[in-house]
């Protein structure tokens, strides 16, 4: 673990909040809830500004981190397996998008990868909510071709209000 990645995360405390103020929070959480419309999938927006001490000690990556997130947070918990996490954590400058078992055997990792290189170019932007809510669209489009919503009334298993952590 280098240096540099350890004044990242010091730095990077509170800018979570800084960045997702409450009112992007509320842009991001609705562009969620106008794709599950068009899907059968559940879609989770979770940030993070830095590793909680413990983790970045340990020399937990990005990646590492999101798959605890998608396990705490339960999006793997949907009825039809169609939870989606979309991971962001800034100190790091990362996104992940982990997908459970019954999207990601029909999605290409491919797919994901390119909606997170796209929304890291806005990030480095400064353009956090365009961002985030472009990346929620985007897991949404392909939810849609995937997992067309078939008409049905269906319960909304996970929160459309993302998650600070």
């Amino acid at each position: 673990m280098g240096a540099l990645r350890i004044l990242r995360h010091l730095f990077a405390e509170g800018s979570a909040r800084r960045r997702f103020p409450p009112r992007v929070l509320d842009t991001i959480g609705k562009a969620i809830a106008a794709g599950e419309e068009r899907h059968a999938g559940q879609v989770m927006f979770a940030v993070e500004g830095a590793l909680p001490a413990g983790e970045l000690m340990r020399g937990r990556s990005a990646r590492e981190r999101a798959r605890e997130v998608f396990a705490h947070l339960r999006v793997w918990d949907t009825q039809h397996n169609s939870g989606v996490l979309v991971y962001v954590l800034l100190a790091d400058r990362a996104i992940e998008i982990l997908a459970d078992r019954g999207i990601a055997a029909k999605v290409d990792e491919a797919e994901w990868k390119s909606i997170c290189a796209q929304t890291r170019q806005s990030f480095i932007a400064s353009e956090f909510e365009r961002g985030a809510v472009e990346s929620v669209k985007a897991v949404g489009d392909i939810l849609a071709r995937h997992f067309p919503a078939d008409g049905s009334t269906r319960t909304n298993e996970l929160p459309d209000r993302p998650v600070v952590l």
